[in-house]
């Protein structure tokens, strides 16, 4: 595999996603940077060979592969490999997407990033308009993204969306469309080979592809990670607390992976009433299956719009003798006055804090003292690289033994002997994953 530049890796960012495309960049830079150097002193070392010389033969290489006449850049020295396409999108005035690629894509293996529910203010127009673009206009944008370039000659095109767009539209319940299926059907019309996203709101979207492949990230352990940070796993007594029926399978694998109870809050709805907000939701009652008097309760989920189911549960915890309530949000949307509901409830100590990944970009959540936000840049600098080079996810895909590992270098050994074999922490952030 090339250890610098030429590389086939190619990352092309969509308005939304440029946020998040350039904080895996900067992690590839990085891991190929590192495996880089790591290859060139144990290869000069085996061989006897100059460490200056092996990587002018590198280099040597790269330029003779090449259909340049040469690659710029020192003879002697590691060449950061580029990775990004310069794109411009123009945005008409009656709301169609341009996409023109400028950099060329031909014969690379290239990911298109997008985050869906990035609703900040973004540049179009080469920085002439300035806007903010609707779940719809993501996706239309990442669509003219994909078309670009197919039509540019991309070897093979992966999208990385860790928001999948529509996904919670995917059961049928009389009268209506499959949406979340709909756009994967479109996606494979466009040869898209894989998609990569994070934690997929039903595994019933999966069903819908016949020939592309979505790989479904996990963001688990950079969660526990930020936990152990907050609280003392060791010395607190935690309850894993499942908020609805949906999420009992996400609450049991956190339960099971913190050696901790699991209870489960269940919630009686009026269906005939639509949710509006937060505060207006079809929620009638409450009820906990097990107990929290006196404990520091956990919630996990995988989203939040409104807020108003989690504002409710953790309401109720706090009610039921929670000392502290902490929730852990995937994708974390907090959609129309969603920040300024939980300000309110943060003040009257209703939840502790709230754990969010940089997954979907939002800068006024970052400047709240509740909210610690996780970085999920790294795994998916790993699972680019590694579908890239055809190696295995298993290990990134299925966490729980770095997780096990993690909670155990957490508790203190007993002894010296015990103390020598407790494994230390893995962060995923830093797998090698081309070792």
């Amino acid at each position: 595999m090339p250890y610098s530049e030429p590389t086939n890796l190619a990352v092309v960012a969509c308005p939304g996603g440029e946020a998040f495309a350039n904080e895996v960049i900067s992690h590839l830079r990085h891991m190929y940077k590192h495996r880089f150097s790591l290859k060139s002193d144990v290869i000069s070392k085996r061989y006897g060979l100059e460490r200056e010389s092996f990587v002018q033969r590198i280099n040597l290489d790269n330029d003779l592969r090449t259909s340049d006449l040469c690659i710029r850049g020192a003879v002697d020295k590691y060449r950061t490999p580029t990775f990004k396409v310069n794109t411009r999108f123009t945005h008409f005035a009656n709301g169609e997407f341009k996409c023109e690629l400028l950099d060329t894509v031909r014969g690379k293996d290239v990911f298109i990033f997008q985050d869906v529910e990035n609703h900040e203010k973004i540049a179009l127009n080469d920085g002439k308009n300035v806007m903010s673009l609707s779940v719809n206009d993501h996706v239309m944008s990442l669509l003219v993204g994909i078309d670009a370039v197919r039509q540019a000659g991309a070897r093979q095109i992966t999208l990385v969306v860790p928001v999948y767009p529509y996904s919670r539209q995917h059961k049928k319940k009389g009268r209506e469309g499959l949406t979340a299926a709909l756009l994967g059907h479109i996606y494979e019309s466009m040869e898209v080979r894989r998609i990569i996203t994070l934690d997929l709101h039903s595994r019933e979207i999966v069903n819908a592809f016949s020939h592309t492949h979505l790989e479904n990230l996990h963001a688990s352990y950079q969660i526990i990670r930020e936990l152990s940070k907050v609280i003392d796993l060791t010395k607190e007594d935690l309850v894993v607390v499942s908020p609805d029926t949906g999420a009992i399978d996400r609450n049991k694998f956190y339960a099971t992976g913190l050696k901790k109870s699991l209870a489960m809050i269940y919630k009686e709805r009026d269906y005939s009433i639509i949710t509006q907000d937060a505060k207006n939701t079809n929620i009638k009652s409450i009820k906990l299956l097990g107990d929290v008097k006196g404990k520091v309760a956990f919630l996990a989920d995988d989203m939040l719009g409104t807020g108003g189911t989690l504002l409710k549960a953790m309401g109720f915890l706090h009610e039921q003798g929670a000392t502290k309530v902490i929730a852990a949000i995937s994708l974390p949307f907090f959609t129309g006055n969603a920040i300024q509901l939980f300000d309110e409830a943060y003040e009257k100590g209703l939840f502790y804090r709230i754990i969010g990944t940089n997954a979907v970009y939002h800068e006024e959540l970052l400047k709240r003292e509740w909210y610690i936000s996780t970085n999920v840049s790294g795994l998916f600098a790993n699972v680019i690289t590694r579908l890239h080079h055809e190696q295995s996810l298993s290990d990134l895909m299925d966490n729980r033994t770095i997780i096990d590992k993690m909670i155990k270098a957490s508790r203190p050994a007993e002894t010296k002997d015990e103390q020598m074999a407790a494994p230390m922490g893995i962060s995923v952030n830093n797998c090698d994953p081309l070792a």
